[in-house]
């Protein structure tokens, strides 16, 4: 009987400031939740931790092997897992991001593996364009693709390459939801349904959730319009379009910017980045104010097409609000203009306009029940 599948979990490469820090422990929490919920199932056969660090040496389930960063280069994604699925002879494996699921748990793990065991070659994801996990029997045909630099491009590589049969798991709040920011952390202590290290680690931090309230707000209300902007997926659309009370104005661009390589290559291009580089950011928020009552904007694409390369810690500090913490010029102009608008906006990556708006609806209706109770 062949053996059952192995979950190996990805946790690292976040070395830097405070910000980046807060993100590295709450993605460790994050990391044990996941070990944990798939232990209790009794679906997989074995557990790896791929890691740079010590964060959880002492906390981890018994069983788990913990595979350490080796010296002799940079990490790569791609050669890392393709040398540990090799190494270990891993015939079925299912890889997650420390952040890739949160809101999974043991259940929908479970069923994964089950699916998977039942297969003779097929790949799994959640995102098929960008993925952050991803399941694919039989794990040997990782040698035949070409490695890629970070998860998003996987599940494309083995079925193009390699030739699986591609399957995605239903798009859903739980399987959607990533953390890639300190910003959805914020949107995880408000809406809830983490693990329970993570949560317990999140409710000892303090994280402003004002702007999300004001979001939230319009979101359930029927007279209101939220605007989108960035990378919004048809099915993110599909699914706001019947969970959400508001009217919904989206601007949706550079779809796969990441994983096609067109933000570093600079062919990235974005209709509200031309509008804002002629208008400039002050302007620009005040026109938009004119086109919905709140807004949710995924500054990625607005940064590739104007050609800001900010720092990771830029990046994350604009995302939370905090444009006194950034550096680069245009991005902290950017972000003081959007805490000044006429309007709630919130700022953030991919997965604040996928997961973490479809996340922070179904915590707005909870909210909304409630207020109607009182």
């Amino acid at each position: 009987m062949a053996e059952a599948p192995a979950l190996i979990v990805f946790l690292g490469g976040l070395h830097g400031g405070d910000v980046e820090s807060l993100l590295a422990e709450a993605l460790a929490e994050a990391a044990l939740d996941l070990l944990e919920e798939a232990a209790a199932t009794g679906s997989f056969a074995r557990y790896f931790l791929v890691t740079d660090g010590d964060a959880l040496s002492d906390r981890l389930p018994e069983g788990v092997i913990v595979d350490r960063d080796r010296e002799g280069g940079p990490f790569h994604f791609g050669r890392r897992l393709a040398g540990l699925i090799r190494e270990h002879e891993i015939e079925r494996p299912v890889y997650a991001g420390a952040g890739a699921a949160p809101l999974l748990r043991g259940s929908d793990l479970a069923g994964i593996a089950r699916h998977l065991s039942a297969a003779a070659s097929t790949v799994v994801s959640n995102n098929y364009f960008s993925a952050d996990l991803v399941a694919f029997t039989p794990g040997e045909v990782i040698h035949e693709i070409d490695p890629p630099d970070s998860d998003n491009l996987l599940p494309r590589l083995l079925h193009d390459q390699a030739g699986l049969e591609s399957q995605a798991l239903p798009r859903s709040t739980a399987t959607q939801f990533n953390i890639d920011s300190p910003a959805d952390l914020a949107i995880l202590k408000l809406a809830g349904g983490a693990g329970p290290r993570l949560s317990t680690w999140l409710a000892d931090r303090d994280l402003d959730v004002a702007a999300y309230e004001a979001l939230m707000s319009s979101i359930v209300d029927p007279a209101a319009e939220v605007i989108l902007a960035g990378r919004v997926g048809s099915q993110v659309w599909s699914h706001l379009e019947k969970e959400t009370a508001c009217r919904l104005r989206v601007f949706s661009e550079e779809r796969g910017m990441r994983a096609a390589g067109r933000d570093a290559s600079g062919d990235a291009r974005s209709l509200l980045a031309f509008h804002l580089r002629e208008v400039g950011c002050e302007r620009f928020f005040r026109e938009l104010a004119e086109l919905g009552d709140a807004a949710c904007i995924d500054t990625r694409p607005l940064l590739a097409h104007l050609g800001v390369r900010p720092s990771r810690a830029d990046r994350f500090w604009s995302d939370l609000g905090r444009a006194d913490k950034v550096e680069e010029p245009l991005l902290r102009e950017l972000t003081e203009a959007a805490a000044a608008a006429p309007i709630p906006v919130v700022l953030g990556g991919h997965s604040l306009i996928a997961g973490g708006l479809m996340l922070l609806t179904d915590a707005a209706w909870r909210a909304e029940d409630r207020r109607l109770q009182t």
